[in-house]
């Protein structure tokens, strides 16, 4: 449900949900937290279906998320965008980075990085085996781009300061896949400068992304956001909730106690006993969001 357009100008915040399964409650503490961020400042909130990978995608889960959030009052200042609806132009900006040298074409299969590879943070880290050229005899599978040896800095509003090295720790990474679609680390930042994005509130799990992102937006000569990461919520076994696991969905026909415990989770003031639905939910929670209090730690929910 589209809204208003909202009056600050110097914040434009979104949600942007994966459409593989209904909207958990993991994925709905993301929600309020950029909602009651946005709103708390005046600013916009807009939805993205990040719907890059298509294989994973499921028929009917956008409309199903999109209505999800109708019910719980959470609404969108513009028309939803679709990350399937741009691969063109991200294969463009693929096709720039190439030719000013910032990234190469990779020949090298998975089985082939690990075995030669070495293990880090977000998996195996590329050899470097194509970074001077194709070896002879291999023909094009990915794009990968060249990571520097400096440190990468986050000042994330809730995590604090948090640095990466990219190619110690990361190393060269795909932003073309082998099936020809663009990775999710350059389709959210093209995203994110398309629509004037200057805050991202988002799950402690894209925390580790955030400076391949970072370094992508200086390349691109784009303006970084303004980065938050939430704790997440994990299930009994110390695991994320996941959509493709079917984990803990909410329900759209009694959104309120969800709501409230999304707020709670959060580390909200309670808001009294005047919620009797989700307008006035709103009403109160907006007004007494507060960043302070946000969990640096994930959380276990009890089963």
């Amino acid at each position: 449900m589209q809204a208003a357009h909202r009056g600050n100008p110097h914040y434009t915040g979104r949600f942007a949900p994966s459409p593989t399964g209904p909207l958990h409650f993991g994925s709905l503490v993301a929600a309020v937290a950029s909602y009651a961020d946005a709103r708390h400042h005046q600013g916009e909130w807009l939805l993205r279906i990040d719907d890059v990978d298509e294989a994973r995608t499921v028929a009917g889960a956008a409309d199903h998320i999109m209505k999800t959030l109708e019910a719980f009052g959470l609404e969108w200042d513009r028309a939803v965008s679709w990350q399937s609806r741009r691969k063109n132009h991200y294969l463009a900006i693929v096709d720039q980075l190439v030719a000013v040298g910032f990234a190469y074409p990779c020949g090298c299969s998975r089985s082939e990085i690990e075995r030669l590879g070495r293990r880090g943070a977000a998996g195996m880290i590329y050899p470097g085996t194509c970074r001077a050229g194709l070896p002879v005899g291999r023909t094009n599978r990915s794009i990968r781009l060249r990571t520097p040896t400096r440190s990468i800095v986050v000042d994330d509003r809730f995590c604090g300061l948090i640095g990466q090295k990219l190619a110690t720790e990361i190393g060269d990474f795909v932003i073309r896949r082998t099936d020809g679609f663009a990775a999710y680390q350059l389709a959210v930042v093209v995203d994110d400068q398309i629509e004037g994005i200057t805050h991202v509130v988002r799950g402690a799990d894209l925390l580790e992304s955030t400076p391949r992102q970072i370094y992508l937006q200086e390349l691109l000569d784009y303006p970084n956001p303004q980065y938050g990461h939430l704790p997440l919520v994990l299930d009994a076994g110390g695991q994320k909730l996941s959509k493709q696991d079917s984990a803990w969905p909410v329900c759209m026909e009694a959104p309120l106690p969800a709501l409230k415990a999304a707020w709670r989770f959060l580390g909200q003031a309670d808001l009294g006993e005047g919620c009797a639905d989700v307008e006035a939910f709103w009403a109160a929670a907006i007004p007494a969001w507060s960043t302070a209090t946000i969990p640096t730690k994930s959380s276990h929910l009890i089963p």
